[in-house]
């Protein structure tokens, strides 16, 4: 236990949470009272199952705006529903690794909470996360909406050491202010050189107006504890890099070793930066700070998830930019081509799981079981995206749905996009939106799926990536700011890959390819 405790790697998330039992009370609407229940729950003797109640502790990361406070309709209404005292841990994501450095360091991990593939996979055998696979055929929903496939990553056969939280497979957008191409007269880029110089123009030649030199082409964060470049998906495949792990004649190779593709990408990063086109605050920015600096009407070329691009609460998003520049408006389309024909979207697999402390009482994990399972119900769905009827919304006379003032200022949604959330794609679509809504966010979904570029590494572990993984990918990290920036030369990069080959990448490509090889 104590080998396991001394390191913990960074964890990203997305997803969602919220309350329930009964596929067949999925066509509801939560209620204020949280006491919905069908006729069929009643026999099944849904009340008898929660007579006792319980105290729940939840973590989760959070974004822009931060969690819910401890008294919220949300957690009052799941409360209600499932006889419980719900207590959420909202951790900021910058800081999230570190906070489960702590916790494991003093053996104290919540009832559930939030991992990401890499620190299941280093954590999986060591006793910490409850094997779900035993207790599933109770919670029918569940294996309903999941797929078996996903419930696979990263687990021996037989076993389910968590519950996968969806996300949509190529669901990482490219979106460019189009308010701003009009007004200077560009088309959308289809090229890494074409979007190049619309990231110049876009820096030099005042788009939003203010007569200011207050623009940005191109931003991005280093997340992963500082490990990855945030938010560009769209250059990194265009130059030929892996997302995460490609596979070549039969043999798996991370991004970290493709030496030419990694030079170009970083040269085109060096240019932007010398050229001013790129934030030069990018080495610093922390994860939200792109998506904050479009609102502020100062970036005009991101990377967004699909349904946030026009969601109402979204970072990023179209309507929140409105507050500043009201016509402004996001338009999307193929990622662009780099030097040799290459381009791909930020591709994803439902990889990352709410876990349940194996030490906690089986009462709770079985509780905590039928809250998400609950989740995966289309009444579920809703509450998770819309509210609490009563509060959030309401039932108009001509049998619409109109939104009502709390939903802005309660974010009852925050829990869908943090924690878990039912496998659809439409994850921001509420009840009151046009249906015309859905629509457009499916046909990105369509487009984005011609370039999708899965990572083939998903769910394969490596003891050296475990133990070494992040702290080998800092350290290349640190000569990739260094080159971009203008410090160090080219052959800087090339010695940083030697560098992170011989401390225990070499090592790592063999173990990664052993398991693979397994598995096939």
């Amino acid at each position: 236990m104590k080998k396991w405790m001394k390191s913990t790697t960074a964890l990203a998330l997305t997803a969602s949470l919220i309350a329930g039992c009964s596929s067949q009370d999925a066509a509801k609407s939560p209620t204020a009272g949280g006491n919905s229940m069908s006729a069929s729950q009643a026999s099944a003797g849904v009340d008898d199952k929660f007579k006792d109640k319980l105290s729940l502790n939840l973590m989760s990361i959070t974004y822009e705006g931060g969690g819910w406070p401890d008294k919220h309709p949300m957690i009052d209404y799941l409360n209600k529903k499932f006889n419980v005292d719900l207590k959420f841990q909202w951790v900021p994501t910058d800081t999230y690794k570190e906070k489960l450095g702590v916790l494991a360091a003093s053996n104290s991990f919540p009832d559930a909470f939030f991992v990401d593939i890499n620190d299941f996979l280093k954590w999986r055998d060591k006793g910490v996360f409850l094997d779900v696979q035993p207790l599933l055929a109770n919670f029918p929903n569940l294996t309903k909406d999941i797929k078996p496939e996903a419930f696979a990553i990263g687990n021996p056969i037989g076993k389910a050491y968590g519950v996968p939280i969806y996300t949509p497979e190529t669901r990482d957008t490219l979106v460019i202010r189009k308010d701003w191409l009009d007004k200077l007269g560009l088309k959308y880029p289809t090229t890494t050189e074409e979007l190049y110089n619309v990231a110049k123009a876009f820096t030099k030649n005042d788009p939003d107006g203010n007569g200011k030199d207050d623009t940005i082409g191109f931003s991005t964060a280093i997340s992963g504890g500082g490990t990855t470049f945030d938010r560009f998906d769209y250059l990194k495949f265009a130059f030929g890099l892996a997302n995460g792990w490609k596979e070549v004649n039969g043999t798996l190779v991370p991004w970290q070793s493709q030496n030419k593709e990694l030079k170009d990408f970083l040269g085109y990063l060096r240019r932007a930066y010398a050229e001013g086109i790129l934030d030069k605050d990018f080495a610093v920015n922390k994860n939200n700070d792109p998506s904050v600096k479009t609102e502020a009407n100062k970036l005009g070329i991101h990377q967004l998830v699909a349904t946030a691009i026009y969601a109402e609460g979204s970072s990023g998003s179209e309507l929140n930019i409105k507050k500043t520049a009201p016509n402004a408006q996001w338009i999307t389309g193929a990622p662009p081509k780099g030097p040799t024909g290459l381009q791909g979207v930020g591709t994803s697999a439902s990889s990352n799981k709410v876990v349940i402390n194996a030490k906690i009482d089986k009462n709770k994990q079985e509780r905590i079981l039928a809250i998400l399972d609950y989740l995966a119900t289309d009444e579920g769905d809703n509450l998770n995206k819309s509210g609490v009827e009563g509060i959030h919304y309401k039932k108009t006379a001509d049998n619409k749905y109109e939104k009502l003032d709390a939903f802005d200022k309660d974010r009852p949604f925050i829990i869908g996009f943090w924690f878990f959330r039912k496998s659809n794609p439409l994850t921001t679509n509420r009840l009151w939106d046009d249906p015309a809504y859905a629509k457009r966010i499916n046909a990105i979904f369509d487009e984005n799926a011609k370039y999708a570029n899965p990572n083939k590494g998903v769910g394969v572990f490596s003891e050296t990536a475990a133990k070494s993984g992040t702290s080998l990918d800092q350290k290349l990290m640190s000569e990739m700011v260094k080159y971009i920036i203008g410090e160090i030369p080219a052959e800087g990069i090339d010695k940083g890959i030697d560098d992170w080959k011989k401390n225990g990448g070499d090592k790592m490509i063999e173990e990664m390819n052993a398991a693979y090889k397994l598995m096939k």
